[in-house]
């Protein structure tokens, strides 16, 4: 019997102008049905966010046919938020990895048959800079082509809205009914490069966005960095592991005073195949392994690196001579907190009505230094288009003031000037917090160590299980819904208090054994509340084929803490391999 997947994967063998290269991986196929099934067995998925997932041939990868047609779906879309075409106009970049200059102008070329003008970088760029720039250039829309840190075969497609925030799931479910309605995605219209720059189609985004984008960083600074300075050069080591942040972050740095910046010089060049790290995310401590022997020859004080996209930033503290340790997104984002808070009342400009905006995975820890000053903190859920949502919200209520937004996989923003989390502005943060520690005596250990001390021993975990496939999809699923159908009473000893159940907008309370609303969209995870001493949360990813669990305890020493987070986490891997399907 003939499925559907066979049907799509004859349209593709039989059409006589397919890409070359993409009709040598066809071939490549023939041997093996169920990669070919995977291939093309449904659309790629379309996410709040956009795209991502493995290059190659078929409907469920990534390649300039899929591309073309994600582009249809958002040219359809403007088309019909806006029948004016001289004022739509979508701002594209690009980042390091294989195929995305090719991609990015595919989407020109679709964008233009439309009759949309295209802003096209002339160079790769941080996916931080494409935000700014959608602002900045009044564009209707911005769209990246990027992976962020998924490893080389990966690639991917953002779209951001005319706020320079990553589209919410409202706009992103009417683009994708939009991507249905463009049809075959073999016989999407294009127009040539030549053609859209002499009909004014096409523009090249030069230096002068990225210098306006410099000038919006610099206007962050803390007047007690500049000072620091003059007295106390951190030394800092930077690897950019083969992405787009080695002339903002370097250029930026020296611009700010800073003397002693030194480049991982064989993770400096872009490069598509991430050729000396297994996976090109500052989240991994692998990552770290080239920084950290040229760290201990330096002596430096601040190691960083940026994934390829340049909106994670990834960080390294000295504890001792020739000693570090890797911190989590959730201890970089805890002193990035503590020194805006800390400068801000110094200075007496902390605003009325001041917010930091977090996700539900990120610590609470944040809670905690935030109350201490009377700032509020509001929970999102996982993924920072929410905090960027948050930020739009702000804006038009005024019902806060924006003063920082973060999430635990290493994603910081302080100025609103970008809407999606910006590591160019989180390492110039960060070195200056480094250098005013460093002048007061101190170190970004020792102060998260008072933190601590101050505030409570948080820790948290991350746990990914990988279900690659049709397959796994179906066992992701399954174990959701085991879940909600078993709900668990306790974890290793500890009560379950409440569970969020962010698919159906509903918190369970084990005091009342009742419920009330979340004020939260609708996504598919479940967060499990211990008392006031732990929690864990459970989701599928969004742009892979894995299950995340994420964990959190506080406790009143180190010990203590690592101690009960082991445990929940051993009695909640175990729970699951129960759940799995035979």
């Amino acid at each position: 019997m003939t499925t559907d997947w066979q049907v799509h994967y004859t349209r593709w063998k039989e059409y006589p102008d397919l890409e070359p290269e993409l009709r040598r991986q066809l071939e490549q196929l023939e041997g093996d049905e169920k990669k070919r099934e995977d291939c093309f067995y449904k659309p790629i998925s379309f996410g709040t966010g956009g795209m991502r997932g493995v290059m190659g041939p078929g409907i469920n990868r990534i390649n300039m046919y899929t591309i073309r047609k994600a582009t249809a779906g958002l040219a359809l879309h403007l088309l019909e938020q806006e029948t004016n075409l001289a004022a739509l106009k979508v701002a594209i970049a690009y980042d390091s990895r294989a195929h995305s200059h090719t991609f990015a102008l595919e989407t020109a070329k679709v964008l233009g048959h439309y009759g949309i003008t295209a802003c096209l970088f002339e160079q790769l760029c941080p996916t931080p800079l494409l935000s700014f720039a959608v602002r900045h250039l009044g564009a209707s829309a911005g769209v990246v082509i990027t992976a962020s840190h998924n490893p080389p075969e990966y690639n991917g497609y953002k779209i951001y809205g005319a706020d320079g925030g990553q589209i919410p799931p409202e706009a992103a479910a009417r683009i994708f009914a939009k991507i249905e309605q463009a049809g075959d995605e073999l016989r999407i219209g294009t127009s040539e490069v030549t053609e859209l720059m002499d009909s004014g189609l096409l523009h090249m985004i030069g230096d002068e966005v990225f210098a306006a984008y410099m000038t919006c960083q610099k206007q962050l600074r803390h007047p007690a960095a500049e000072l620091a300075l003059r007295t106390h050069q951190p030394r800092i080591i930077f690897s950019p592991l083969h992405g787009t942040t080695l002339a903002p972050i370097t250029q930026g740095l020296q611009a700010l005073g800073f003397t002693q910046v030194h480049v991982v010089s064989r993770q400096a060049e872009p490069d598509p195949l991430f050729p000396t790290v297994a996976t090109p995310n500052p989240e991994e401590p692998e990552s770290f392994r080239m920084a950290l022997k040229q760290a201990r020859k330096k002596g430096a004080d601040l190691i960083i690196c940026t994934d390829p996209d340049g909106d994670r930033l990834g960080v390294a503290v000295r504890t001792g001579p020739n000693q570090y340790v890797i911190l989590n997104g959730n201890q970089t984002g805890v002193l990035l907190l503590d020194y805006i808070l800390t400068q801000e009342k110094k200075a007496g400009t902390l605003p009325a009505r001041a917010a930091v905006v977090k996700t539900v995975v990120t610590s609470e820890m944040v809670r905690a230094i935030a109350s201490d000053y009377g700032v509020a903190t509001i929970d999102t859920l996982t993924g920072f288009k929410y905090i960027g949502e948050k930020i739009h919200e702000f804006a038009q209520s005024g019902t806060h003031a924006f003063l920082f937004g973060l999430e635990e996989s290493c994603g910081y923003l302080r100025g609103d000037f970008v809407r999606d989390k910006d590591a160019v502005q989180a390492a110039f943060l960060l070195a200056d917090a480094c250098a005013c520690l460093l002048a007061q005596g101190s170190s970004l250990y020792q102060r998260l160590q008072e933190l601590y001390a101050k505030y409570g021993h948080y820790r948290e975990d991350l746990v990914s299980i990988t279900y690659p496939g049709k397959d796994g999809m179906e066992a992701m699923t399954a174990i959701l819904a085991a879940l909600r159908s078993k709900p668990l009473a306790s974890v290793a000893g500890r009560h379950v208090t409440s569970i969020d159940d962010y698919l159906h907008g509903k918190r369970w309370l084990a005091e009342t054994n009742g419920t009330e609303p979340l004020s939260l969209p609708a996504s598919d995870g479940l967060k499990y509340t211990l008392g006031e001493r732990g929690w864990f949360c459970i989701r599928p990813s969004g742009t892979e084929p894995k299950m995340k669990l994420y964990f959190g305890v506080k406790n009143t020493s180190e010990a203590a803490a690592l101690q009960a987070l082991s445990d929940i986490k051993k009695a909640v891997l175990a729970y699951l391999q129960q759940l799995l399907p035979a």
